[in-house]
């Protein structure tokens, strides 16, 4: 009923960049907050990004300087883009969008399918 579809993903060299796209799209009416999260091989998933409605964003220590996370709310768009990109940003990242369906009163978090983004030379 909602579908999140991720792009932009891709190998890249240390110090490159990349931009992730990430795009709303079925049922949804009202989206919150979005976020990036990744998972690393033999690791857990951790929040790398997030945005609200109103364009307050918050970030992982360790991408802050060098990731911008950014919206269009509009389009139902949410954006990374990741600079200066380091081996350990290396991972399987994540839309998740918080909103509401049209059917419903009680919002819930929506997952895109992961984009693998790996860094090395």
């Amino acid at each position: 009923q909602v579908q999140l579809v991720e792009s932009g993903g891709g190998l890249v060299l240390p110090g490159g960049s990349l931009r992730l796209s990430c795009a709303a799209s079925g049922s949804i009416f009202s989206i919150y907050t979005m976020h990036w999260y990744r998972q690393a091989p033999g690791k857990q998933r951790e929040l790398v990004a997030t945005i609200t409605s109103g364009g307050n964003t918050n970030y992982a220590d360790s991408v802050k300087g060098r990731f911008t996370i950014s919206r269009d709310n509009a389009r139902n768009t949410v954006w990374l883009q990741m600079n200066s990109l380091k081996p350990e940003d290396t991972a399987v990242y994540y839309c998740n969008v918080h909103g509401t369906r049209m059917d419903s009163i009680s919002p819930r978090d929506y997952w895109g399918q992961g984009t693998q983004v790996t860094v090395s030379s």
